[in-house]
């Protein structure tokens, strides 16, 4: 766990004398000229019961840098890298009361030999994992737990710039804590994983709020919190990232019913449509994907596809941009049916395509890292998990 060095300071504004048994004391107030106060109180009475902290145990090779020298090499030859012992902790969030299934981020159970989880009530459970999804940065786990409250899906399709958000997680591991923000931006492709569709959030996410939910004010599930941008220190900028619960519910459901999820490719490269390319197709800028090249022997090519169609719509799915291509085909599994709309001379045309196994190869897979920009020269950084 790294360490906390923020220092906490306590202010007095002033003392209060002490009372006399028969002294009364005013209330906070619940209402202003018969109005009652907004307060997010009772809301979050309901859900937060369904949002757990994580904590692992885990392994981590170590090559050290003393052993790789040359001269000590000289003497005592090629030494075996070594482990070391690492403890991390994160959120989840409880998405089905009878199962026991919890969802968070892969990187938070990264590299775990044991996943305690710890409920609000104070009940503790060693998890399994039903299976992850390194790619989109998610983990479902269960644990064999009765009378657990699940957090209702909201659909994070429908979300727009401004509208109120609530982040819940278990920041630094000093326990549950809630805050509050907006939502700042949708549609963020930070380059922190390979899909990417972030919420981005002024709601204050800390360390240890990986995995954990970010709510709407009727308390469903829109997103799941995964990253910030940062200083060194690990410190909330107010620009936090978390995966729309829309984009996770076919992780979810792949994950649950196959135990991984295995992604297939159209056999398409495509590039968005910038402003000139959309003044001469007549179109509107961020509407449609142009494909500049076919895969040959792919799906796109076998379906009559051609380089120079524009993607505009992908299983009743508006696109947007060439993310929105990847994003939306990463989500079906091989051998799903894809319905595509596309532009061909101005001309609308349907096609059908049935989604092949990708040949996409691991080594091209990111992989998650902490810093993955350079924190020693005061260069933001993102977080992605405590560990």
């Amino acid at each position: 766990m790294l360490p906390i060095t923020r220092k906490i300071v306590l202010l007095a504004a002033f003392v209060l004398p002490i009372a006399s048994p028969n002294a009364v004391f005013a209330a906070l107030p619940t209402e202003i000229n018969g109005q009652a106060l907004p307060s997010l109180a009772t809301m979050l009475e309901k859900i937060t019961p369904a949002v757990v902290n994580i904590a692992t145990e885990g392994r981590q090779p170590i090559n050290d840098s003393l052993l790789n020298d040359p001269f000590f090499k000289r003497f005592f030859g090629d030494a075996p890298p070594g482990e070391r012992r690492i403890n991390g902790t994160g959120s989840g969030v409880i998405i089905h009361a009878q199962r026991g299934h919890i969802l968070t981020n892969s990187h938070v159970i990264e590299n775990a030999d044991a996943i305690h989880i710890t409920l609000k009530d104070g009940r503790k459970y060693l998890a399994e994992v039903v299976g992850i999804d390194p790619r989109a940065d998610l983990a479902v786990l269960q644990i064999p737990a009765e009378r657990l409250t699940a957090m209702r899906f909201g659909d994070s399709d429908r979300l727009r710039v401004g509208d109120f958000v609530v982040a819940i997680g278990n920041p630094y591991s000093i326990g549950q804590t809630v805050t509050s923000g907006i939502i700042s931006a949708l549609h963020r492709n930070p380059g922190i994983s390979e899909y990417e569709n972030f919420i981005q959030t002024d709601a204050p996410i800390n360390l240890g709020n990986s995995g954990g939910p970010l709510v709407n004010l009727n308390g469903e599930l829109i997103g799941i919190n995964t990253a910030i941008l940062g200083d060194q220190g690990g410190g909330n900028l107010g620009i936090g990232f978390a995966v729309p619960i829309n984009t996770a519910a076919g992780v979810i459901t792949q994950i649950i019913q196959y135990g991984s999820v295995e992604r297939g490719q159209l056999g398409v490269e495509v590039q968005d449509i910038d402003a000139e390319m959309a003044r001469t197709f007549g179109m509107k800028p961020n509407e449609g994907a142009i494909i500049n090249q076919i895969l040959p022997g792919s799906p796109a090519e076998k379906a009559g596809i051609e380089a120079g169609d524009i993607i505009t719509r992908l299983n009743s799915r508006n696109v947007q941009s060439a993310v929105d291509v990847k994003n939306i085909i990463g989500d079906l599994r091989v051998g799903s049916e894809v319905h595509m709309t596309l532009l061909r001379g101005g001309r609308p045309r349907n096609v059908t395509v049935i989604i092949a196994p990708s040949t996409m190869e691991r080594s091209a897979i990111p992989k998650h890292t902490d810093n993955i920009q350079n924190a020693a020269n005061n260069k933001p950084f993102w977080e992605k998990g405590l560990r």
